[in-house]
């Protein structure tokens, strides 16, 4: 359990903040909730681009979780500027405040996005093992402000000794892929159950990741992990799982194909990139439920694959006016 005594939440009423919120006050914390929505886990409606409302939201706080950020699915309907407000702005605003308010922990939420074009080998290649090694080269302004935003916690860290963790999140959101092909090609849950081998993760074990962050964020002093459900394959598996994904997840788990033919679903033919959360899971002992095995037995017991806390929360969306297949918010 986080020590500190008042925890502040950016973003609480996205998909990771109403959840943050949701676990803190069920362990009977006292929560702050700050978004530009009102909802039932917001406690204060603004904007962490302000400096002013920062500095309010941080009083008598000890610990700071951020996930606040406008995402992908905002690049085609928010400017450049826009992000580097919120991402940027809004998290140099959050750690030099923190630092002014004697905050012991601070965490920010990434994104494995960051890594952008060095998830993709050329053709022929092996597919990718993303570590927290890998350079990141970001594709988009989401991955620009987002690596800027991490580089601002190293240098806070550095000048000032605020303890931060950076966690980079792989995919948790439950709306359909924004990608036509991939949305006709599979049904949903067989996509997402594909993805838990690779690149998804339950909101349930994002939510464990940064409370662990938060609580040995002061001895850690800055760190940074990848967040993302526990992969069966290994390095040697990683030129077979580019030309014949199907036979390699044939091979470490045996039975997968029992209960995906009763559901009429299949494998994806080829995967490109395997992130792998063996940092996270050693230095922060964090040990996620949700992976590609449990989602086989969720699929054998009749039960929904998601967690109930994902479930809890739901779909958010990211507008107001639907501008593609995932963003309408509710």
């Amino acid at each position: 359990m986080i020590a500190v005594t008042k925890i502040l939440v950016t973003g609480s009423a996205g998909h990771l903040g109403e959840a943050l919120v949701r676990s803190l006050r069920a362990q009977g914390r006292e929560v702050v909730g700050v978004d530009l929505l009102a909802s039932p886990f917001t406690d204060i409606v603004g904007s962490i681009a302000d400096r002013e409302l920062v500095r309010r939201c941080l009083k008598g706080v000890g610990g700071v979780l951020h996930p606040a950020t406008l995402h992908k699915p905002h690049v085609g309907s928010h400017t450049r500027q826009q992000f580097v407000e919120t991402n940027v702005t809004g998290t140099l605003n959050l750690l030099e405040e923190a630092v002014e308010g004697g905050v012991e922990s601070f965490v920010f939420t990434s994104t494995t996005s960051a890594f952008g074009r060095a998830l993709a080998p050329p053709p022929g290649e092996p597919a990718a093992w993303i570590t927290e090694d890998v350079v990141p080269v970001p594709r988009n302004i989401y991955g620009v402000t987002k690596t800027a935003a991490e580089d601002l916690c190293r240098l806070v860290h550095q000048d000032h000794g605020l303890p931060c963790v950076i966690l980079r999140t792989s995919r948790f959101f439950p709306e359909p892929d924004d990608r036509d092909e991939v949305r006709t090609a599979y049904d949903d849950e067989n996509l997402k159950a594909n993805e838990y081998l690779y690149r998804r993760v339950d909101l349930e074990d994002v939510v464990s990741a940064h409370l662990l962050a938060a609580e040995r964020a002061p001895a850690i002093g800055f760190g940074k992990y990848i967040v993302s459900a526990t992969t069966p394959f290994t390095r040697e598996d990683l030129a077979e799982l580019r030309s014949d994904a199907p036979a390699v997840v044939r091979r470490l788990v045996p039975g997968y194909e029992e209960q995906y033919a009763a559901r009429g679903w299949s494998m994806f033919p080829s995967i490109e990139r395997v992130y792998v959360n063996a940092r996270a899971r050693e230095e922060l002992g964090w040990a996620p439920r949700h992976d590609f095995g449990h989602m086989l037995d969720l699929l054998a017991a009749g039960e929904d694959l998601r967690s109930p806390l994902a479930r809890a929360v739901g779909v958010k969306g990211y507008h107001d006016v639907s501008v593609g297949p995932y963003t309408l918010r509710a």
